[in-house]
């Protein structure tokens, strides 16, 4: 980690930071927990998450800390292991006493660690896109639910690119399952024919994707435009793309707009044959607000590396950091029923420009965007909202999830209440 001293430019402003850092050591530190996988087949998204909250620890400790103690950042690594998951989380807060986790990735692994959530009754930040359909009481979503990245992604392609017919492609576990479930019956509701929709999934760490991407060629030849929604995620997405370049399918042809594909993962792959083609998130390192300049700049600093690139996932660890900062100093405690309860209503600026909320359902309000890759590796917005969005945590296109809602306030105090039968269905799902 680079020292406090190298991260300040000036000897003056060093000394006073270091003077007021000096007096948050009087307490004992607040102990935060980073499980984000470290190695296996998703370290090449993660890795620079365990970075960046590095980064946004040691800049709250040149602040003073928190509380007037310290924060001590503890990391694991669960190895892309989703049972590993779990036996780390219990780690971390039983055996490392971390007053809050930021971590996981991938949806099987955040649903490996809820149940040691709230058995040990600790609070989890939990930084990506998912697919919704859950809201648990010891969980904060600072990621995209489906409304807040596949739904409007689509609308995009349909409204502006014309597309009638969609290959939903996933790797095979629960996100891209659920997601593609929800679009499929979102795209049906829309009109799309059912044989206008063609589905595949492949294993974690695909590589061989010579047949399925002929096979998605064959699909788009048949006079319609044609689109992929990926749903791809971890490394298989360097093969999946250049197979596309080696199959020469170019964006104007069939465009690809992802959901797991950002600068991270662009920085490992020849851009040229990609230009053009799509992802949707809610931050672009290009966004041009001066919060986001800022927040480069001390990335850059930090890590000592003007080639790394920051990214959506990265941004919402800086939301829910910041978050959390001020629901801890709203309790004026670190303890966990003292933070859920303090946490809903704050707000806190996002890098794009505005303030996100925590919601009741213990999601947030993000923009959207739509970004088409350059040539450089970044991305250059084409479409946004208008305003933030509220995250949903139950879709409104599946029938079984459209009368439920989540609300961890009084009175109803739950994260599946029915608005029909007004009953809670339980608090984790």
């Amino acid at each position: 980690m680079i020292s406090l001293k190298k991260m300040l430019a000036g000897a003056g402003l060093a000394t006073a930071l270091l003077s007021t850092t000096a007096l948050a050591q009087s307490g004992e530190p607040i102990k935060v927990g980073i499980l984000h996988s470290l190695s296996g087949t998703m370290a090449i998204s993660e890795t620079t998450l365990k970075d960046a909250m590095l980064m946004l620890i040691e800049e709250q400790n040149a602040k003073g800390g928190l509380l007037g103690r310290p924060l001590e950042a503890v990391v694991v690594d669960p190895a892309s292991d989703w049972p590993l998951f779990a036996e780390k989380a219990r780690e971390l807060i039983e055996g490392n006493g971390v007053d809050a986790v930021f971590g996981c990735w991938t949806s099987v692994s955040r649903k490996s660690v809820l149940p040691v959530f709230e058995e040990l009754n600790s609070v989890l930040f939990y930084p990506v896109q998912y697919e919704g359909e859950e809201s648990q009481r010891n969980v904060f979503y600072t990621g995209a639910a489906p409304n807040q990245q596949a739904i409007p992604a689509v609308d995009y392609l349909m409204e502006q690119e014309s597309v009638e017919r969609w290959v939903l492609a996933g790797t095979d576990y629960v996100y891209p399952r659920t997601t593609n479930k929800i679009l499929e019956a979102y795209l049906i509701g829309k009109g799309v024919a059912p044989e206008d929709i063609m589905i595949n999934y492949t294993p974690f760490g695909h590589s061989d994707w010579q047949t399925i991407v002929s096979d998605i060629k064959t699909f788009g030849s048949a006079g319609k435009k044609t689109a992929v929604v990926s749903t791809i995620n971890g490394d298989a997405n360097v093969p999946f793309y250049k197979e596309l370049g080696n199959q020469g399918i170019a964006a104007t042809d069939i465009p690809v707009v992802a959901f797991s594909v950002g600068e991270e993962e662009l920085a490992g792959l020849d851009t040229a044959p990609l230009v053009g083609h799509l992802a949707a998130w809610n931050y672009f390192m290009s966004v041009d607000t001066p919060e986001n300049d800022a927040f480069i700049d001390s990335w850059i600093d930090f890590i000592g590396d003007e080639d790394r690139v920051t990214n959506d996932p990265m941004e919402a660890h800086y939301v829910g950091f910041n978050m959390w900062v001020k629901a801890v100093e709203a309790a004026g405690s670190t303890d966990a029923d003292a933070v859920i309860d303090s946490i809903v209503g704050v707000t806190v600026p996002n890098l794009t420009g505005g303030m996100s909320e925590m919601l009741p359902n213990h999601h947030i309000t993000k923009p959207v965007l739509v970004g088409e890759i350059q040539d450089d590796g970044q991305f250059s917005v084409v479409w946004e909202t208008e305003g933030l969005v509220p995250g949903d945590a139950w879709s409104d296109f599946l029938p079984e999830s459209a009368p439920l809602m989540a609300d961890w306030t009084d009175p109803i105090n739950c994260g599946n209440y029915n608005t029909e039968t007004e009953s809670c269905g339980g608090a984790t799902n």
